[in-house]
């Protein structure tokens, strides 16, 4: 079994070591890893943020554990040189569609969110995303119109293939759960959402023992505040994601506590924090590696079947959480390593 290790940029390389030390104090037969370059990291290095050598360890993979991309000195660069592309790289040629993310929150750190303790309290949901369309992958660019005026636009687009498979991910995650599935779209205003609800229902049909509903994005927004604990499962598309999924983060009190996955069709993922580098702290021991830690959990529990492995570290970070540990974004002074060795002391 291989995991690829791609720390990246900023405090990518930090969190991804104590994600490591955790997985190593399993003592899992055959473990083995591959560290590859990604990000401003690999364009430095060798003049590009996904170099054919990492791509190559990618492809051998099982799973990937990958830190996070971003560096301000590469911000000027042209857009396929940055080192966000590393990310969007990987999904396109992995095939990986279906990004997993939740959202609970550890009873200790409700008093953490910005919402209401009673209302942080009942959060407990799931955001399916899509990761391989939308206006991410589509054509975009610059133009001149006619008064002379600079344009830019970006495609939004789905085809029906793209909508289907993400639903039955949706679909599936729900069965798995309590039974509930909210897809979010914007199908008022936008026919590629039109498109998308109606694919969306034509898939439930699949699933008579799942409760469908229909939510517009910027009610879904309003409702994570409002009243966050009524979503069990929210399936939407790559833009949408990508906004609700960040405002969840802060919804259970820091973007330093959720971890991700994305996943093909065979199983294989990529596996991540869902913050960014944070470079303007990386270097300081400030940053937590929690994220990280139960990245690495869902990868056991995704990739590679080991539920029982992925519910240790689980526990574990639970464990740590209730007996006081925490890093600067959580209101403490705990290290970044300090906070590592709290999740391996409280591994049963």
């Amino acid at each position: 079994m291989l995991i690829a290790l791609f720390p990246g940029d900023g405090i990518g390389p930090e969190i991804v070591d104590q994600a490591k030390r955790v997985l190593d104090a399993l003592a899992i037969d055959g473990l083995t890893y591959e560290h590859g370059l990604v990000g401003g990291a690999a364009y430095k290095a060798v003049g590009h943020p996904l170099p054919p050598e990492t791509l190559e360890i990618a492809k051998r993979a099982d799973a990937i554990l990958f830190g996070a991309v971003g560096d301000p000195d590469c911000d000027a660069l042209e857009r396929h040189l940055r080192p966000e592309q590393a990310i969007l790289g990987l999904r396109k040629e992995l095939g990986l569609f279906s990004n997993l993310r939740p959202a609970k929150v550890f009873p200790e750190l409700a008093g953490e969110s910005a919402l209401k303790p009673e209302v942080a309290g009942a959060i407990d949901l799931l955001i399916v995303r899509e990761t391989n369309g939308d206006v991410y992958f589509g054509e975009k660019g610059f133009r001149t119109t006619a008064d002379g005026q600079r344009e830019g636009y970006d495609v939004m687009s789905y085809n029906e293939g793209e909508v289907r498979r993400i639903a039955h991910a949706g679909f599936q995650a729900a069965r798995a759960r309590r039974g509930k599935l909210c897809s979010v779209d914007k199908a008022n205003v936008l026919e590629t959402s039109q498109l998308w609800r109606d694919v969306v229902i034509e898939v439930s049909a699949d699933y008579p023992d799942v409760a469908l509903s229909h939510m517009y994005v910027d009610n879904a927004a309003m409702q994570l505040v409002r009243n966050p604990g009524q979503f069990d499962v929210i399936v939407t598309g790559n833009l949408f994601g990508d906004i609700l999924s960040d405002q969840a983060s802060m919804c259970v009190g820091s973007i330093g506590m959720l971890a991700s996955a994305t996943l093909n069709g065979s199983g294989q993922g990529l596996y991540e924090p869902i913050h960014g580098s944070a470079p303007d702290i990386a270097g300081t021991g400030k940053a937590n590696p929690l994220a990280t830690v139960l990245s690495a959990a869902m990868l056991l529990r995704y990739s590679l079947g080991m539920a029982d492995q992925a519910d240790r570290i689980e526990r574990a970070v639970a464990k740590a959480l209730a007996n006081g540990a925490r890093s600067p974004d959580l209101g403490g002074t705990m290290t970044t390593v300090q906070m590592g060795d709290a999740v391996l002391a409280a591994l049963d």
